[in-house]
């Protein structure tokens, strides 16, 4: 996808601990023509999967996946890290471990809003040792509707998230495919230009 591998070249910052600083354009700012282009690519790779609903995490996994959304014409559930005085009980529930921020989150979405009918696209803003997509996975898991695949906006190929889901069995469709970030440089895996 040559308009994420531009944004991510030009405006990517590499921080320590094999951190990619993205925040201009995908999970503080964000870049909303390069949303819908991200919303547009997810839709054409799961077109044929039957997506009934697309499930992520807050927050930065919503404006990809509502773009998805849009375009696949279905809607969007989001995963909750903090409980509300609106979501407390009848919960889906998982713990996920964020590298990024060194904690671990519990997960929740309503029971009311997948279901065992339902095939989810789960989208995430990144992949790097897997363990939101895992959590998410869970969550579809347990509705009982079918996990059609994750669409991840970033994966760190050199990480083991992508390995560990594909072993799993899990469709991964990555838009951006990162081999290394060493000398605080990028580098992009070309074969995933599209």
């Amino acid at each position: 996808m040559d308009i994420l591998h531009k944004k991510i070249l030009e405006h990517g910052h590499v921080l320590p601990g094999n951190v990619l600083k993205v925040d201009s354009f995908l999970n503080h700012q964000i870049d909303p023509e390069l949303m819908l282009a991200i919303g547009k690519e997810f839709a054409t790779r799961f077109k044929d999967a039957g997506i009934t609903k697309v499930l992520t995490l807050e927050s930065s996994g919503i404006a990809p996946s509502v773009m998805a959304g849009l375009e696949l014409g279905v809607p969007v559930v989001f995963a909750r890290k903090r409980k509300s005085l609106t979501l407390v009980e009848n919960l889906y529930t998982a713990t996920v471990y964020s590298y990024t921020k060194q904690t671990s989150n519990d997960i929740s979405i309503s029971k009311d809003y997948i279901g065992e009918n339902d095939v989810v696209l789960v989208i995430d803003d990144f992949l790097a040792n897997g363990q939101a997509a895992l959590g998410l996975a869970s969550l579809t898991e347990q509705t009982g509707a079918t996990l059609a695949g994750i669409g991840i906006v970033i994966e760190k190929g050199f990480q083991d998230g992508g390995q560990l889901l594909k072993e799993r069995g899990y469709r991964i469709e990555s838009l951006a495919v990162i081999d290394s970030l060493e000398n605080e440089t990028v580098t992009l895996r070309t074969e995933e230009v599209k």
